[in-house]
């Protein structure tokens, strides 16, 4: 059993730090969102050394070009977390990280590191966790059993290497040196799936694109690997592949799925949907909220059961331009500025009366 000294509690002032913290997380966000190809050597060894610790051989190792080939060398599992029996070796990994993550926690435990976690662990976990690993394992419909993230564990490892790297907190042996491996594997390579004779390990992507912090691309995939594997998403949101290549009318009708709709639409521009779909103006009015700009409501499909609001956004882009954007609202709707009230929770006099809207 740990056995650690009750220490007084002690707040962390980011300002002392505040250099190092962010060309740290800077550090890491690289490691989380590099494409440069896997240090192969580097991570076997890393691997290789965890499989010691339990008493096991160095496995064979099967890397293949990206988690959505994982199916090709391993079976599906029904197993994600927990005890696996069908490969009890991973079960044993995820005892042995969580073990060195409790004992990391009991030498952190008397320090307040709110702050640190709102400049390192937060903003790596929203970009790179939520942002990037959520999206590839939303694409990928079967499971394997337990597996790691590789260099989109970054988050986490990140977090108790900046504790003691930065802030000088010294920690147990043991678990110092199994943090150490792991940094070495999140450095390295993408995810991998330890198996009790094989480890097979995932190369990081060709290309991953982003912008304002989440995965995105107008263009092709935002997330392409060498195998040619490759996740789309608009904003980040996760879309079918011609949303983001060939997004049409015809597609969008077709769609059931709001959220891809809306998404197509965006890229197609709405004011480019509405006349390509030929939807009927049903009447237009000078934007009180915006001055200088228009409201126009228009009949949307009928399948729908919806009006469409176009209107020109309040607030100008990162390039200095507003672009037109839609609401859909109530079919009843037959005033523009009542369905542009009706969407601030206002009736159509309220809204007439706004100096600005945003």
């Amino acid at each position: 059993m740990r056995r650690h000294q009750r220490r007084e509690s002690r707040r962390i002032e980011v300002s002392e730090f505040w250099p190092e913290i962010t060309r740290f997380t800077a550090e890491w966000l690289g490691h989380a969102l590099s494409t440069v190809g896997a240090d192969r050597a580097a991570a076997e060894e890393a691997i290789g050394r965890l499989y010691g610790l339990l008493g096991k051989p160095p496995p064979e190792f099967v890397w293949i070009g990206s988690p959505g080939a994982v199916g090709e060398v391993l079976e599906p599992s029904l197993v994600t977390l927990g005890f696996d029996a069908k490969w009890p070796l991973a079960s044993r990994i995820a005892t042995l990280i969580s073990d060195m993550r409790q004992g990391l926690d009991a030498y952190l435990s008397h320090l307040d590191l709110s702050e640190v976690d709102r400049a390192v662990l937060v903003p790596l976990r929203e970009t790179v966790r939520t942002g990037v690993a959520d999206r590839i394992r939303a694409e990928l419909t079967t499971g394997y059993g337990l597996y790691w993230y590789g260099q989109q564990d970054a988050d986490w490892v990140a977090n108790y290497e900046l504790c003691q790297q930065v802030l000088g907190v010294q920690y147990d042996h043991d678990d110092a040196e199994r943090l150490l491996l792991l940094a070495q594997i999140v450095r390295s390579c993408g995810w991998w799936w330890p198996r009790d004779a094989v480890c097979v390990i995932a190369e990081r992507p060709l290309a991953l694109r982003t912008a304002e912090g989440k995965l995105h691309s107008d263009s092709g995939p935002a997330l392409l690997y060498p195998d040619g594997w490759a996740v789309h998403c608009w904003h980040g949101a996760r879309v079918p592949a011609w949303v983001i290549e060939n997004p049409t009318v015809e597609a969008i009708a077709a769609e059931s799925n709001i959220e891809v709709r809306r998404c197509a639409i965006e890229h197609l521009g709405w004011p480019n949907y509405i006349e390509q779909a030929g939807l009927r103006l049903i009447d237009r009015a000078d934007d009180p909220g915006n001055p200088g700009c228009e409201l126009r409501l228009y009949e949307d499909r009928p399948k729908w059961k919806t009006r469409i609001l176009l209107a020109v956004n309040g607030s100008a882009e990162r390039d200095g331009t507003r672009r037109w954007y839609g609401l859909r609202v109530p079919p009843w709707f037959d005033d523009p500025l009542e369905a542009a009230g009706w969407s601030y929770g206002l009736t159509a006099h309220q809204y007439s009366r706004l100096l600005r809207r945003t």
